[in-house]
């Protein structure tokens, strides 16, 4: 083997732990607002390609951004914060109204139907690294799934 196929083999080999696991995202929305409502749903599916844990996000249109779950249960709606949700190797994970959702709370100015909003997930890996994705949503008024 000569010297410049060790230092290609060499480089390939340290550059692999370089590379970020990766977070597919599918259809990210946001409901518009209402004047004056200042909170608001965030909804994708999301597909790991290793184990890892969604820990949460940040958007400059609000304070800030949570993780929650909502379920219906006999006539009674129960909605909750979540610290994490897992993102486990292969699967799709919906976020969608009714279930799991990213709630903005503290939004600055209403979210118009077709406005582009900017969102910054939270990830943390199965090696215990955090990392950041940046994801831009639609607004929708309303939207079947």
């Amino acid at each position: 083997m000569n010297f410049r196929n060790a230092w290609l083999i060499a480089t390939l080999l340290l550059a692999t732990p370089a590379l970020a696991d990766t977070v597919k995202v599918d259809d990210p929305w946001v409901r518009a607002t209402a004047p004056g409502q200042k909170v608001a749903g965030g909804f994708m599916t999301l597909t790991a390609d290793t184990d890892m844990t969604l820990m949460g996000g940040a958007s400059p249109v609000s304070q800030h951004v949570e993780l929650h779950f909502m379920k219906m249960e006999n006539g009674v709606m129960e909605m909750r914060e979540m610290q994490e949700i897992p993102l486990p190797k292969g699967q799709a994970v919906n976020l969608e109204p009714g279930g799991l959702h990213l709630m903005f709370i503290g939004i600055k100015a209403p979210i118009k139907p077709g406005d582009k909003v900017p969102l910054t997930l939270r990830l943390k890996g199965k090696d215990g690294k955090e990392s950041k994705l940046q994801v831009e949503a639609t607004a929708y008024r309303g939207k079947s799934m």
